[in-house]
């Protein structure tokens, strides 16, 4: 009888346990939302409401989603004085550049835009890189990759192998062509190359306006192949040799960007670092048990997008050695 009663009230003391532990783990996603609050709002040192340099981080595969371009947007009516953007990026869809490109240009019709190259900006990077007013790039950088493709894989051989075959109906021959399943047919590849080409043109054009260059430069580096720092400097495809220093120092003494001004990152709201207020939440709300409010809290942290590999690409891609 005394043991049960002794377990009856271990169970109590637990209860009441979980309950402090979820209530407090309640309060603490509450107080990270008032300190990002008054951050927000310029009430703690290091604000982005007052005045400073936005670094904005351009990488990885540039697909134009929603977050970034949100970002981009956000900034034309924020303190920032300046913007600098840094681009390491092997590039990513046409369509997803040429969305990038226009919120860039549009962010740096309000604000001076200077874009340092970390490493790469080639295809879709570079189409970033040249939405701002200069490009600074390292030495050894790798730059350009001016060009279009279109990637589809074809496992017809491996259906084959396998005894599977795919039958269709099709209102017309090129309809749903290529379709990884069978052999891609002249029609089809010779319409495809058709969207290729206008999309290279249209790549040819952006880099031609922007770069003020002539039909002979342009065809020069217009041949898919990326090229160092030093060799882009020569080429006209980027202004100055450097990294943050010299692009700070060219907004000071070109823009009138005030010197003294700090440079604060600018990221995506689900990578964002003031205070780490989603993953911190999620953390919290899961640790508390309430499982469905952290499912929540990840899916308005991060909306995920599907890479459009079958999209025309503007993609620089490493030759690998058969």
């Amino acid at each position: 009888m005394s043991s049960d009663a002794d377990l009856l009230a271990d169970r109590r003391s637990l209860r009441r346990k979980l309950t402090l532990w979820r209530l407090l783990a309640v309060v603490g996603v509450l107080g990270a939302a008032v300190v990002a609050g008054l951050a927000w709002t310029g009430r703690t040192p290091g604000s982005i409401s007052q005045a400073h340099i936005a670094r904005v981080t351009i990488s990885g595969f540039i697909s134009g989603d929603r977050r970034t371009l949100e970002l981009i947007k956000s900034l034309e009516d924020s303190r920032a004085a300046a913007v600098l953007l840094t681009i390491d990026s092997p590039g990513g869809t046409v369509s997803g550049s040429e969305a990038l490109y226009d919120a860039l240009r549009r962010l740096a019709a309000k604000k001076p835009m200077v874009s340092v190259v970390n490493g790469l900006a080639a295809s879709g990077g570079y189409i970033a890189a040249i939405g701002s007013d200069r490009i600074i790039a390292r030495q050894s950088s790798l730059v350009g990759s001016i060009g279009v493709l279109f990637q589809i894989p074809n496992v017809g051989q491996l259906l084959n192998t396998v005894g599977v075959k795919l039958e269709e109906i099709k209102s017309s021959p090129l309809k749903a062509a290529p379709n990884g399943y069978e052999p891609t047919s002249p029609e089809a590849r010779a319409a495809l190359q058709r969207v290729v080409d206008d999309n290279y043109d249209w790549f040819k054009r952006l880099v031609r306006e922007r770069r003020k260059l002539g039909d002979a430069e342009v065809a020069t580096v217009s041949d898919g192949r990326v090229h160092t720092g030093r060799q882009a400097v020569g080429l006209k495809l980027v202004d100055e040799l450097g990294g943050e220093p010299e692009a700070i120092a060219w907004l000071v003494r070109e823009r009138g960007v005030a010197k003294d001004l700090s440079v604060r990152d600018w990221r995506r709201r689900s990578e964002s670092s003031s205070y780490g207020l989603w993953s911190a939440s999620e953390a919290l709300a899961r640790a508390a048990g309430f499982e469905t409010l952290a499912a929540l809290i990840a899916r308005a942290a991060d909306q995920p997008f599907g890479l459009r590999l079958d999209a025309p690409m503007a993609l620089w891609q490493p030759a690998v050695e058969k």
